[in-house]
C-alpha cells in the first residue's frame, strides 16, 4: 500500500459547499443532535470510489457504505429504493430489494436517470436527501457502524456519520441481510 492521508473531518453543516443541495437540505432537516454527528471531508474526486478511497486514505473498508438506486414497475407505477450496504458487499437486488418494492423485476437505475432523479453526482449518491417517497433500505451491518463513510452527493467529499442516523432518515428502514458478500 502507498502512503495514505487522513481526511480532515468537519461538521457537515459548516461546509455546505462540499454537499449536493438535496444533501444539505436533508442535513438541515435532521434533529440538531443527529445533524451534529454528520461530518464531511474533502477528498480528491479521483479517490471517491470505495476501493481507491481505502487505498489512498486511512478510511477503513469496514466503515465504508455504498448506496445504489434500484427501481421496478408495478401497475404502471415506478417504485424506487436506495439500497445502502457496506462497501465490501453487494445489494441483494433480485431478492430482498425486489420483494421490498413488490415488483417482478428490479434493476439498477441507468446512470443518467440516477443522476437526474437524485440531483447528485454519479458515484456520490447517498441515502441523505433522496426524493420523498423513495424507500431507503439500510443493511443492518451499516446501521450498526459507529462511523459509516458514505457519499455526500458530490464526488469531491465524503460524509461520516453513525449508521444509526441513517435509520432516522425519511423513508428509511432496516433491511437485515440486504448486503451480500461480494464474490
Amino acid at each position: 500500500m502507498g502512503d495514505t492521508t487522513t481526511p480532515t473531518w468537519a461538521p457537515a453543516l459548516d461546509r455546505p459547499g462540499l454537499l449536493a443541495e438535496p444533501v444539505a437540505a436533508a442535513l438541515r432537516a435532521l434533529t440538531p443532535e443527529d445533524a451534529a454527528q454528520v461530518l464531511v471531508a474533502e477528498v480528491d474526486p479521483g479517490v471517491a470510489d470505495t476501493a481507491v478511497l481505502v487505498e489512498a486514505t486511512d478510511v477503513a473498508r469496514e466503515e465504508c457504505a455504498t448506496c445504489v438506486l434500484v427501481a421496478g414497475r408495478r401497475d404502471g407505477e415506478q417504485r424506487v429504493a436506495a439500497a445502502t450496504v457496506r462497501g465490501s458487499d453487494r445489494a441483494d437486488v433480485n431478492g430482498l430489494v425486489k420483494r421490498a418494492l413488490d415488483v417482478r423485476k428490479a434493476s439498477f437505475f441507468p446512470r443518467e436517470e440516477a443522476v437526474a432523479a437524485s440531483a447528485m453526482e454519479f458515484g456520490a449518491i447517498t441515502p441523505l436527501g433522496l426524493p420523498a417517497g423513495w424507500r431507503v433500505l439500510v443493511d443492518g451491518a451499516v446501521a450498526a457502524l459507529p462511523r459509516a463513510v458514505v457519499g455526500s452527493g458530490v464526488r469531491r467529499s465524503k460524509l461520516a456519520l453513525p449508521g444509526a442516523v441513517l435509520l432516522r432518515l425519511p423513508g428509511a428502514e432496516l433491511a437485515e441481510g440486504l448486503g451480500r458478500p461480494s464474490a
